[in-house]
């Protein structure tokens, strides 16, 4: 493959004592002539390139039979309407029903979010358009289909408070919290902006809970809306994730990580709200990850080994009654319930064979039943396996593979970071993978979730190079054990993800032969500079800070490239519309690897334009998959 050499500035910038190379500046700015010119001699280079992926066609079959299975959200109920988000196996996109009549079907937008109003007459919902994920607010008349007010843009993913009387409502915008009254051009700021917030509403519509995260810290107001009075704080500043609501028995209720890094939950009296007292305690082996109020019971979801659970405790005293009887070992989305409370909770469960589906919890009898229709599962073996760090630490990985045995093709996929949890769920673009004779492995590193807030943190900031060492041992790991073999190992990982594959490849890039490397973050000097780089600061820190930025040089993956060093092939996967992840960061490792490789592999990217980070259809999910199936296996020998 011939590659053009693309220009190299000899620009070197002194920060903090270092001199910092950064020879594709340039390619920084998207719409550039230089840039745009660049960009076509790389799409012309992934387009030859995917026409001899011999297998990418079959690949693509696969996987869209796979993904064919259907989708159902838990209901959302006001009063006796309920609400589900449902796409069957021929709908490209998901479409919005009230009562088993369709309600909202988005064809040309993206619905990223929707709240109805209490008695479910209005509905309050967001559309972003080609996955750019910057959405206006519309609300919409549920008998007649009209929408009676919006847009209101600037309302990214916002949380929508509805007041009893159906006619206003909270919400976030531009980072500030706001009062709309329907049909109302003046909004009122509640609290102003510069920071990320949740709101919740008790059912009666008197107590409004406001959480905000800036930084490190997080902020928690109570307000008593029946009075024209301050909110009270509850907490400020305070380095620990904690949440309140007011249940449906009038007590408040306040989740926190403060003094339990795996989560607990205190009780208290709205009316004296800062005074709080022990309900659940802490489990320091299983992370609490949601929770509904019955009528008499209280339902809590924990992950326990990455495997959800969800644990029966007494509404009254808080103590363990048992579990709700689950369908396997699997993930357990977020609990549901009306409400006004009642006896009945909803979750999805899924597992690395069994598509997601919706289950029912009746707290009267204790038995659950499935919800939502059921899809069948994939024949594949799953394997739990423990291994070990370069510090010793024990960690965890999922593998799925056909009966066999000797060195297979092997996908190495990881996240580590932000507190997200890697739980097993059924992928159509792993099972294609397996279903052709490769290993997909799944590593739960530190700076996720699975351990709870500890966990997570041990993976930030300082601690960032301890994830990269935990991925790369478990690349040594399925070497070791038989697995696989250097030249069958390969490279997953998106966003945050997409840095643990930077990292992994300049690290050590001998151990691999090929990666994805998708929307990623590469270039961690300037990372604050685009994108949503700004809020990331407490996971990644700060560049401006002497400290952090030699803990930023230290790992960012663009700056580790070395000329004469043997790469693996690298496909970057970026998308036009991303607000989140410029694709900045893969253009200029792409170009650094380019010049710098001393291998004959492929070095590609891949441009998405009318996509975003998360949001696309289930065509564009497909075609992508597909793709970076057929790269990957031609690069570890998968089918030939």
């Amino acid at each position: 493959m011939h590659v053009p050499e693309a220009l190299r500035l000899s620009l070197v910038e002194e920060l903090h004592g270092h001199s910092v190379a950064d020879p594709y500046r340039w390619l920084e700015d998207a719409e550039s002539p230089e840039t745009l010119h660049w960009q076509e001699i790389q799409d012309q280079l992934w387009l030859n390139h995917a026409a001899g992926l011999s297998n990418r066609f079959q690949f693509r079959t696969r996987v869209k039979n796979l993904s064919a299975v259907g989708s159902t959200s838990t209901p959302t109920w006001r009063g006796e309407h309920c609400f589900v988000l449902r796409q069957d196996a021929t709908q490209n996109d998901p479409v919005l029903y009230v009562d088993d009549i369709p309600l909202l079907d988005p064809t040309e937008s993206m619905l990223d979010s929707w709240q109805p109003s209490p008695d479910g007459s209005l509905l309050a919902y967001q559309l972003s358009t080609g996955g750019t994920e910057q959405a206006s607010l519309f609300v919409l008349d549920v008998a007649t289909g009209e929408v009676v007010d919006g847009p209101i843009d600037g309302c990214r993913y916002s949380p929508v408070a509805w007041l009893p009387d159906g006619k206003s409502f909270y919400y976030v915008r531009f980072r500030q919290v706001l009062r709309h009254q329907l049909g109302s051009a003046d909004d009122t700021q509640v609290l102003p902006g510069e920071a990320s917030y949740g709101l919740e509403l008790s059912a009666d519509g008197r107590w409004l809970a406001i959480s905000a995260v800036h930084g490190s810290g997080n902020d928690l107001w109570l307000a008593d809306l029946s009075k024209d009075e301050p909110p009270t704080v509850l907490q400020r500043g305070v380095d620990a994730i904690t949440l309140a609501s007011v249940g449906p028995d009038g007590r408040l209720y306040v989740v926190t990580t403060r003094d339990a890094p795996t989560g607990r939950i205190l009780v208290g009296d709205p009316e004296d709200p800062l005074v709080w007292r022990d309900f659940v305690p802490a489990d320091p082996k299983a992370p609490l990850s949601s929770f509904a109020i019955l009528d008499k019971v209280v339902l809590i979801g924990r992950t326990r080994r990455a495997l959800g659970e969800i644990v029966v405790h007494d509404l009254v005293t808080g103590r363990r009654l048992g579990e709700v009887e689950l369908p396997g070992s699997g993930s357990v989305g977020s609990l549901t319930s009306r409400p006004e409370g009642g006896h009945e909770a909803w979750f999805s469960y899924t597992d690395s064979v069994t598509p997601a589906a919706i289950f029912r919890y009746d707290a009267r009898t204790g038995r659950t039943a499935r919800w939502s229709e059921a899809a069948d599962q994939v024949e594949a073996e799953t394997q739990e396996l423990e291994y070990r760090s370069a510090d010793g630490t024990v960690l965890r990985m999922l593998v799925i593979a056909k009966p066999g045995a000797g060195p297979r093709p092997t996908i190495l996929y990881g996240y580590g970071g932000f507190g997200q949890s890697l739980t097993p769920t059924y992928s159509a673009f792993t099972l294609a993978w397996v279903e052709a004779g490769g290993v997909f492995v799944t590593a739960n590193l530190r700076g996720g979730g699975e351990g709870g807030d500890e966990w997570h943190r041990a993976g930030t900031l300082d601690g960032k190079q301890k994830v990269f060492d935990d991925y790369i041992a478990a690349a040594e790991f399925l070497i070791s054990e038989g697995w696989t073999s250097s030249d069958k190992l390969a490279l997953c990982g998106e966003s945050n993800g997409g840095l643990l594959v930077g990292a992994a490849l300049t690290q050590r890039p001998e151990l691999f032969a090929a990666a994805v490397c998708s929307a990623p973050l590469l270039d961690m000097v300037r990372y604050e500079l685009s994108g949503l780089g700004p809020t990331w600061v407490p996971e990644f820190g700060s560049a401006s800070d002497p400290v952090a930025f030699e803990n930023l040089l230290s790992y960012s993956p663009y700056h580790r490239v070395v000329p004469g060093v043997k790469y693996p092939a690298v496909l970057f996967t970026v998308f036009g519309n991303d607000t989140r992840v410029d694709p900045l960061h893969a253009r200029k490792m792409c170009a650094a690897l380019q010049h710098a490789t001393d291998g004959q592999v492929p070095i590609l990217f891949r441009l998405e334009k009318d996509a975003g980070h998360g949001a696309r259809s289930s065509a564009q999910g497909i075609g992508l998959a597909a793709d970076m199936l057929a790269f990957l296996a031609a690069q570890t020998g998968l089918g030939s």
